[in-house]
């Protein structure tokens, strides 16, 4: 090969490299992005209002620190996790006394000192012990008891401490793809599904490219009748990144208002408006290295003895692995696996 096409290649997977690490950085900071970030365009009345919705969505969850933890972390000093929840809550649900699901969980641990990010995407149907309910069963079961809950069940299954959590739930996801006045994505085949008020058939999209609004996002993102959770997952991830590529396009700048609106009235964290604003050193970082870690598994009917319903167990070794990686990602001792409960009786 020759010095001038090495060159170029060397630059091509360079370019590629900071597209990857551009599409998810975006996947976890979208809120953090809406509420601090991007009010930077207005300044002050932005600014201002974006604490205003931050402190109206805390929720103190009565946690000093994580079970998990010897002592209490300040995100400015400490490398600290997140658990990102994207909930099926709605007005209708509760109205219909429906009961509530995390449809989406993904934990994120961030070092201070190196400023790296991994992140672990855990599919709801993980089969593993809940505290709240006091049995095993699905892992998006937990969210009946709200997000800490969600919380708690999560430490349970990584024995990784949960410092934080954001809680987003399908009416904010509606809202913000209605105030960019929708999002383009790619359609991968012909889809008839329910809508966020659980009505059959609602939502029928054909293939191919094409701008879809609130409620034709969320069925895009929700689905998985034709293929699975993890592709599901990389369907969210794409959406997520339309939505923020519409979001920091300079044309919608007029939006960010009906932005900030949108999450805030639809969003629960335990973590303030200060603790929020300690994760832009990560956003800024010209060095941040992000890494996505998969949990390896089986899914299907009956694999759990005694449990008829679709189930998704983890792998031991997957699960110890990333455990022992976001662990040393927040510098703390290893874990005796030997001693964490079992996800594979009922």
């Amino acid at each position: 090969m020759a010095k001038d096409d090495k060159q170029e290649l060397r630059r091509s997977q360079k370019k590629r490299k900071k597209s990857r690490k551009k599409r998810v950085i975006r996947n976890i900071f979208i809120i953090v992005l809406l509420l601090i970030l991007i009010p930077a365009a207005y300044a002050g009345y932005l600014y201002v209002k974006a604490g205003n919705l931050a402190n109206d969505s805390f929720v103190d969850d009565g946690r000093d620190k994580s079970s998990l933890r010897d002592s209490a972390v300040d995100p400015a000093e400490d490398s600290v996790s997140v658990l990102f929840i994207g909930s099926d809550s709605s007005q209708k649900r509760e109205q219909d006394n429906i009961g509530k699901r995390s449809d989406t969980m993904i934990l994120a641990t961030f070092n201070k000192d190196d400023k790296s990010i991994k992140m672990l995407s855990i599919p709801r149907d993980t089969y593993t012990y809940v505290p709240y309910l006091e049995r095993n069963t699905k892992i998006n079961g937990s969210y009946n008891g709200g997000p800490t809950a969600t919380v708690e069940a999560v430490e349970e299954l990584t024995q990784v401490p949960v410092d934080y959590y954001i809680d987003v739930n399908f009416e904010a996801f509606i809202s913000v793809v209605e105030a960019l006045d929708g999002v383009t994505v790619d359609v991968p085949y012909e889809l008839n599904e329910m809508n966020s008020k659980d009505e059959k058939g609602a939502i029928h999209l054909q293939p191919g490219v094409q701008t879809l609004n609130g409620e034709e996002a969320l069925a895009l993102a929700r689905t998985r009748k034709q293929d699975s959770d993890f592709a599901r997952s990389e369907r969210q991830q794409q959406i997520i990144e339309a939505m923020m590529d519409k979001a920091t396009d300079m044309s919608s700048v007029l939006k960010y208002s009906s932005l900030l609106d949108a999450v805030g009235d639809n969003m629960t964290t335990n973590m303030t408006f200060d603790e929020m604003k300690s994760f832009i050193s990560y956003g800024v970082n010209n060095k941040l290295t992000v890494e996505s870690l998969k949990l390896e598994g089986q899914g299907g009917n009956g694999i759990v003895p005694g449990y008829n319903a679709y189930a998704f167990l983890p792998d031991a070794t997957s699960l110890a692995n990333a455990t022992q990686t976001m662990r040393d990602q927040l510098e703390l001792p290893a874990v005796d696996n030997t001693t964490t409960t079992s996800t594979t009786s009922p």
